[in-house]
């Protein structure tokens, strides 16, 4: 399973991620950026359309698809604009600038499903699964999503590594590493703020690195920090 961590929004982050996944999202971009992306290991690409719905703001899909084509030669793959408000319609008009799909089993009809799967194949195999928050609790219904998708598409659980224990989810992000390390340093104020982003990021790493199993029981594993 590979774990993106999330958008690094200063250069100490952006430094201390240097080898390791990264998700870049395009409403929370910032130029200096950019000289940090050939060291990230692997980058994933979205829109921040979720930041952006939670602080009032509409992104353009255009001036993201120009966004994204700057940086194509060097990403795994970059996610369609979804519409978070639950416009399912809404979505699907912007899928036809491209990206990969996003179902959302909270909010979208049962039957999308079978819609996507096929942009899902012409962009590159990849989709995404969305939750709503809270999103504990949801393994079963999470199940049922997964045992409709093809095998050879590779799924990607927006913020649901609390779920990794699902082996057919072949990457997600982490959202919170950042915050994470501000909590562990409450706890261990004789640490640095760098030294507590590199506790986090190795925990990362390692928990991606646990094996999983599908049939594992039906509450979600406990994580201390990543959601």
């Amino acid at each position: 399973m590979i774990l993106y961590l999330s958008s690094p929004n200063n250069q100490l982050q952006a430094h201390l991620c240097a080898g390791r996944p990264v998700l870049l999202s395009f409403a929370s971009f910032q130029p200096w950026l950019r000289s940090y992306i050939p060291s990230f290991e692997r980058i994933l690409i979205d829109s921040g359309a979720f930041s952006a719905f939670n602080s009032g703001k509409e992104i353009d899909v255009i001036q993201y698809k120009d966004w994204v084509q700057e940086l194509e030669p060097m990403i795994d793959a970059w996610a369609g604009l979804d519409c978070i408000s639950g416009d399912w319609r809404k979505s699907l008009s912007n899928y036809e600038h491209g990206g990969f799909p996003t179902f959302h089993p909270d909010a979208d009809p049962p039957e999308l499903l079978a819609d996507l799967i096929p942009i899902a194949e012409e962009r590159g195999n990849w989709i995404g699964i969305g939750l709503t928050p809270p999103r504990q609790g949801k393994v079963d219904k999470l199940r049922r999503v997964l045992d409709q998708i093809p095998p050879h598409l590779h799924i990607h659980g927006w913020a649901l590594v609390q779920y990794r224990f699902l082996t057919r989810i072949h990457s997600m992000d982490s959202t919170t590493w950042i915050r994470c390390s501000w909590e562990l340093r409450k706890k261990m104020p004789y640490l640095t703020p760098g030294e507590c982003l590199e506790i986090t990021i190795k925990q990362a790493k390692r928990y991606s690195r646990i094996p999983g199993n599908y049939d594992l029981p039906d509450e979600p594993v406990q994580l201390d920090f990543f959601d």
